[in-house]
């Protein structure tokens, strides 16, 4: 959940997520953790391309993309999302089942806000992520 404020008081309201994945059980599993935690999936992609296109239709508030989109580099992929000039731009998180420790230096040159193993994925740790975006680390474990 994120807070919105209307002016008179802070409201609650549902996180709206695209997924980014070229795995179709992947993304069945992602989207029933993230609704059962109160996220909205407004969408999901296979490729770039098809991300790009949903991300301007969805408008989402975080795109999780895959580092490994088969034969699509997800990095190309979070880079696009991240461009005003190819539409409206989405924070991005990138995921994998790879450690962090892998691509920890590509990550820290994408436009993504951090990056999450799959296993680790949940509202808890993309909220995190989001929070510590303007600059601030992400909390550890996250």
């Amino acid at each position: 959940m994120v807070r919105v404020d209307d002016g008179c008081h802070a409201c609650p309201v549902a996180l709206r997520c695209l997924i980014v994945d070229d795995n179709a059980g992947f993304l069945d599993a992602a989207r029933e953790l993230l609704e059962g935690q109160h996220v909205v999936v407004a969408g999901v992609a296979t490729t770039g391309a098809e991300a790009v296109r949903r991300a301007g239709e969805l408008r989402p508030d975080v795109a999780l993309v895959d580092i490994d989109l088969g034969d699509e580099d997800g990095f190309e992929v979070a880079r696009r999302l991240a461009d005003p000039a190819t539409g409206p731009v989405a924070p991005v998180i990138l995921i994998s089942t790879y450690a962090e420790t892998d691509f920890a230096d590509l990550v820290a040159q994408s436009p993504a806000v951090g990056f999450l193993s799959k296993a680790d994925l949940s509202a808890r740790a993309i909220d995190a992520l989001l929070r510590g975006r303007d600059g601030a680390s992400a909390p550890p474990g996250t």
